[in-house]
């Protein structure tokens, strides 16, 4: 048993605090990493606030990257030593989605009760997501993480974990966007720009960024959007059939807005999909005329973590980065220690940040 320092979250919708805690060794089939880097999503600080509930006290974070530092039985592929990405994305392998190849679907539930972490005293402490990644080191099942190249630097590799998959992902396997094809991209923030980049690498003909700042439009642009429109438009809608001359096939909401759920389906051509990204707070309904869609074939799905298949899909995106292909270091908005951490999901609350990141290690 080590011991470990993290930003522990003792009450929803307080500031974080910074402790000494527990951290057992790893069992059969984990994995423990020392972490570099974790960047801040934005789930984590809903999952702060109490927007889907949970235990407490708890240690939120699941976007990193680090060293592999050692491993239980049973473990294979992975040795001391490796370089790799760790991801919420915990599956067992054998339950029906896993099978199928949806592991972001794994109906074995996960007790983060009862995981690695432990207060000081010895007492329950939830390791959030399967992760608790803003920590010094994790310890996680071995289909949470993934090996990256030595060369590649920890903080671009923590983006890949999360906000990147997700948003690549769900253009290119939810939506099953084919070259020549349209996009609405409703949200130029973190996971907006990445379901951008993945229109743009996708082929897209036009790609268009739906936000409530011309700032962010701008941005959208430098990551492959063709063209941008403000969110506060009277009818968003009908100027982006415009520029399209049609509807779109796909519209990717990585907002949890409800307005911007409210109106996706506006946007869609006949036989097009809305593609459900960004997760309002438990509770919240959206509203759209169903008749309408099933007149003329539309469909809206969900999409986790981008559906992707980690051992599969981020080795892929390493190579476009090295390639020069996908943006990474200019999602990276800050660099911040882990004793800054609650500033840091200030300045992520702000809206103005693309990704924050936490450096655990120089």
């Amino acid at each position: 048993m080590q011991t470990i320092k993290a930003a522990v979250c003792h009450a929803f919708g307080t500031p974080l605090t910074i402790e000494e805690v527990r951290l057992r060794a790893p069992e059969m089939g984990e994995i423990e990493v020392q972490l570099d880097a974790v960047a801040i999503c934005h789930s984590d600080i809903s999952f702060a606030d109490g927007a889907w509930g949970g235990s407490l006290p708890a240690v939120y974070g699941h976007e990193a990257a680090g060293r592999v530092t050692a491993i239980g039985a049973g473990v294979s592929g992975i040795a001391v030593g490796d370089s790799v990405a760790v991801t919420l994305i915990r599956a067992c392998g054998g339950c029906t989605n896993c099978g199928s190849g949806k592991p972001t679907l794994c109906e074995t539930p996960y007790n983060g009760d009862k995981g690695p972490l432990s207060t000081a005293d010895g007492g329950m402490l939830h390791q959030a997501m399967a992760c608790g990644a803003f920590a010094e080191s994790v310890v996680v099942d071995q289909s949470q993480v993934v090996k990256i190249p030595d060369d590649l630097a920890k903080d671009v590799a923590a983006l890949l974990s999360c906000g990147v998959i997700t948003g690549v992902g769900a253009v290119v396997n939810a939506a099953a966007l084919r070259a020549g094809q349209d996009v609405v991209v409703i949200g130029a923030g973190g996971v907006g720009l990445n379901a951008i980049q993945g229109a743009r690498i996708a082929g897209a003909r036009r790609i268009i960024a739906v936000d409530m700042s011309e700032e962010k439009l701008d941005v959208a642009r430098e990551f492959g959007a063709t063209d941008g429109i403000l969110a506060t438009d009277p009818k968003p809608w009908s100027k982006a059939k415009r520029i399209m001359g049609r509807g779109a096939d796909a519209v990717i909401v990585t907002v949890g807005a409800i307005p911007a759920y409210d109106t996706a389906p506006r946007f869609l051509g006949y036989g097009g999909r809305v593609v459900m990204v960004g997760m309002p707070h438990s509770g919240q309904t959206s509203t759209y005329e169903p008749v309408v869609m099933a007149a003329v074939g539309q469909g809206m799905i969900g999409s986790k973590m981008g559906d992707v298949v980690i051992k599969r899909d981020i080795p892929w995106m390493v190579d476009l980065y090295q390639q020069g292909r996908l943006k990474l270091d200019e999602l990276i908005s800050g660099r911040w220690r882990l004793d800054q951490i609650n500033e840091a999901i200030a300045d992520t609350r702000s809206g103005a940040a693309r990704r924050n990141v936490i450096i655990l290690r120089d």
